[in-house]
């Protein structure tokens, strides 16, 4: 969808590309990539005036972790023992998530009619919580590998 918006967008020198991704993809999990081709592309487009941001919710109260969840039978003993319970919790949690979906749209027209949108969007507390955990551990890693990831330089 990108590659046939694009040259118009270009051409205009204006545009929005808002990419559904997921709050797991910043924390790690799935979906990464797409938040890395939001961020790279949106430094790349920054210049012609074209915005693009990856819109990372969280747990909304849709049918997504219900009956409407499609797997296929495929099956990895080892990853089932880690995803199984996750699979679980979704699917109890399903029709009771926190996050109400109509807000989330009004979030997305409010992002649409940005002059300036972010480069990520997290929609939902319980998503901005997780990043927040997953930026401060980055922070404490980096600050425990200082003194090593500083010793690389040349000493003149």
């Amino acid at each position: 969808m990108i590659k046939a918006v694009l040259p118009g967008m270009r051409e205009r020198r204006r545009g929005r590309i808002i990419n559904a991704t997921s709050m797991g993809g910043f924390i790690t999990l799935r979906k990464f990539a797409l938040e890395g081709i939001s961020e790279a592309l949106g430094k790349e487009l920054k210049p012609f005036g074209v915005h693009v941001t990856a819109l990372a919710p969280s747990q909304f109260r849709t049918d997504w972790a219900g009956r409407s969840m499609a797997r296929t039978p495929r099956s990895i003993a080892d990853s089932d023992a880690i995803m199984d319970p996750i699979r679980a919790a979704r699917q109890a949690k399903s029709g009771a998530q926190p996050g109400y979906p109509a807000k989330a749209a009004e979030a997305v027209l409010r992002l649409a009619e940005a002059d300036e949108p972010p480069t990520r969007l997290f929609r939902g507390a319980d998503a901005l919580g997780l990043v927040e955990q997953k930026l401060a551990q980055m922070t404490a890693e980096m600050a425990a590998w200082d003194a090593l990831s500083r010793s690389t330089n040349f000493d003149g």
